[in-house]
């Protein structure tokens, strides 16, 4: 995979037809995106191959450029017409372009649980060395969390965080000609 494209090209290229695939996490997605992107996360993205076009040329487009251009990687053998943004959303933002933003930034689900692991493993770490040595039991508790969550896919840290109240989506009830026949039925 060696095509790129700049923020400048991507704003100026011509208006034919092309995907713009944002392979981010949904809440970096929601926090900031490119115009007309759609967002398939990059854990996502083998199993959604379906959801993509691939008659038209794809622009991957990430953070800063490096999950875009592991997934053009993974890509590659189904896709010939596979660019990525170099410098991903972060570059565009920096250009002054517009992004869209569907809810308030927040940190993404991802970065929150290596921000509570690292907290956990150096906490632990203090009191085994000031307090107790049985504090290392934390740390050694917290590689066996990420071991797991690395061999199932599973992690519970990122299950508990997602029930916080500052990850929890927000819903409205958007009325129509129904809703209060539908709230009024029994």
């Amino acid at each position: 995979m060696d095509s790129a494209v700049s923020v400048s090209q991507l704003r100026n290229r011509p208006s034919g037809p092309a995907l713009l695939v944002d392979v981010r996490s949904g809440s970096e997605f929601a926090s900031g995106h490119i115009p007309g992107a759609i967002n398939i996360p990059m854990d996502e993205i083998e199993a959604r191959l379906d959801d993509l076009d691939l008659n038209l040329p794809i622009i991957l487009i990430c953070q800063s450029g490096k999950r875009a251009r592991m997934t053009a990687g993974l890509l590659e053998p189904c896709q010939r017409q596979i660019t990525v943004l170099e410098g991903g959303t972060k570059a565009w933002i920096e250009a002054g372009l517009p992004v869209v933003a569907s809810v308030r930034t927040r940190c993404s689900l991802e970065r929150q649980v290596r921000l509570g692991a690292g907290s956990l493993v150096l906490t632990g770490a203090v009191l085994a060395l000031t307090a107790n040595p049985s504090w290392v039991i934390l740390c050694g508790f917290v590689g066996l969390g990420l071991t797991f969550a690395g061999l199932t896919d599973i992690c519970p840290m990122a299950v508990i965080l997602g029930r916080m109240p500052w990850n929890r989506r927000r819903h409205c009830t958007i009325g129509g000609p129904h809703a209060e026949q539908s709230e009024s039925r029994p």
